[in-house]
């Protein structure tokens, strides 16, 4: 299992992790393009992938213009391995090198995904993008977390 920084070359595997998700799934794969995925790690922000037998089955994306996870999916046969929860450190110690401004997400209610970053040490404080469960995490939130567990 070998961890690394996203590569514009791993995009089409991105891809492919993402449209294999059973929760959070995109309504129309087409509105993630490769070209939204590139931006992101390279201009956005910065992302992190997981590799197992040299194939690619987790991701992690974190957005430093909007402040926001802008993704984390797995796999959904290598879910429950930690493999999420590293990408999440790796992209959470990131960000906070590059700013102590405040991050939030948003993901679907009653899911994992909720469950997981509640674990994580988010909070939940709303709701955004009509429907999803908004969290939000502050720099020393975080310090706090990584203190405790």
């Amino acid at each position: 299992m070998i961890f690394r920084e996203a590569l514009i070359t791993d995009i089409p595997e991105i891809q492919i992790v993402r449209h294999t998700v059973k929760e959070n799934t995109l309504s129309d794969p087409k509105l993630v393009t490769d070209a939204d995925c590139e931006d992101f790690i390279t201009n956005r922000g910065k992302g992190w992938v997981c590799v197992i037998d040299r194939q690619i089955v987790g991701f992690s994306i974190v957005d430093l213009k909007d402040h926001n996870v802008w993704a984390l999916f797995l796999r959904p046969e290598h879910e429950g391995k930690g493999i999420g929860k590293t990408l999440h450190h790796l992209m959470m110690d990131w960000y906070f090198d590059q700013t102590q401004d405040l991050i939030w997400l948003g993901t679907a209610p009653n899911t994992r995904a909720e469950a997981f970053y509640s674990l994580q040490g988010w909070k939940k404080v709303g709701v955004v993008n009509e429907a999803e469960v908004k969290f939000e995490m502050s720099y020393d939130d975080w310090k706090q977390f990584n203190v405790t567990n």
